[in-house]
This record gives structure tokens, C-alpha cells and sequence, in this order.
């Protein structure tokens, strides 16, 4: 009976790990899709497979006729002497009444969510970007140095809502 128990805590560890960590997903309410367009730097990341060691990464983003719009993510592996690499994706906005919460593609059909967490509604100079899972977080900026103060805003407002900021990756830009 003791094996059992000692089984049955050990796999519920995970499950109440993840059941405890609640993150705020809470998308923004208003975006103009037009501002939104162009080149964005990532200024910040968690560390993902897709990324991991990526410098100078960009998204460029491009609005089509249908509503939706091409993104052209791009970044050197490890160093700026390497070749640049670039991925093509489709972002669509599936409901226009949640229009943070959008949804990307860089493989055919298979939608991930984009969700637009925070953004400077004034100047659209920065925004936080996450996922359907807090494994995920970028925070990214129309220059590639982020001013400090907008930075220290959105490190604040990702802790309040749930992210651990000491997992974010710093991206390396040249000036």
C-alpha cells in the first residue's frame, strides 16, 4: 500500500505543479490590424526549441486583403556571421469580438495561439506576445533596443500576470 501511495503522489506532483500555476491570458480588447503591421524586434523570449540560440530576431508582418496576415520571422543561428534564417507563417484573427487572441501557422493547417497580451496602444512600440501555455513569451519592439522604461513595464506586467521573467532570454541585436 505504502508503493502505491508513493506512486500515486509522484504523478500527481506534475498535475498540481501545473493545476497551481495560474497565469493570466488575458488578451487586449482593441487593435488596429494596420499599426500592427511591419518589422518587430524580440527583445525577449523563453527559451523555445524553435528559437534556441537565435540572435537578431525579427517578424515582419504583412496584412493581406482577406484579413489575415504573413508573418517572416527571421534570426541568425548562434552568431550574426551565420546566414540569416527565415520561416513564413499565416496569422489569422478567428474572432473578431477577442481580436488579441490570434492564431499562427508555420505548418500548413496547424494554428498555434498568438495572443497579444500587452501593447502600446498609442505608439504600437511594444507588446507582449503569448501562448495557449506559459511556456511561452515574447516581448518585442519596433526598435531593436527597447527603451528601458517600456521594457521595466512589461517585465512588471508579465510577473503580475503570472510569468516567471527570470526564464526570459535576452536576444542579441546588432546596432
Amino acid at each position: 500500500m505504502k508503493k502505491f501511495n508513493i506512486i500515486l503522489i509522484a504523478l500527481m506532483v506534475p498535475f498540481i505543479a501545473i493545476c497551481g500555476n495560474k497565469i493570466d491570458k488575458t488578451t487586449i480588447d482593441s487593435l488596429n490590424l494596420e499599426r500592427y503591421m511591419g518589422t518587430w524586434y524580440e527583445i525577449a523570449r523563453f527559451d523555445n526549441r524553435y528559437e534556441r540560440g537565435r540572435v537578431g530576431v525579427t517578424a515582419h508582418y504583412t496584412l493581406n486583403d482577406d484579413g489575415t496576415f504573413d508573418v517572416l520571422n527571421s534570426g541568425y543561428d548562434g552568431s550574426f556571421d551565420n546566414d540569416l534564417d527565415t520561416a513564413r507563417g499565416r496569422i489569422k484573427q478567428p474572432n473578431p469580438d477577442k481580436p488579441g487572441e490570434l492564431k499562427v501557422t508555420f505548418m500548413w493547417r496547424f494554428y498555434a495561439r498568438y495572443n497579444i497580451l500587452e501593447l502600446d496602444h498609442d505608439g504600437y512600440s511594444y507588446a507582449l506576445i503569448g501562448s495557449s501555455s506559459d511556456a511561452y513569451l515574447w516581448i518585442i519592439s519596433r526598435t531593436p533596443q527597447m527603451n528601458s522604461e517600456d521594457l521595466k513595464l512589461l517585465l512588471q506586467r508579465a510577473s503580475n500576470r503570472g510569468y516567471d521573467i527570470s526564464k526570459l532570454v535576452y536576444v542579441e541585436h546588432q546596432v
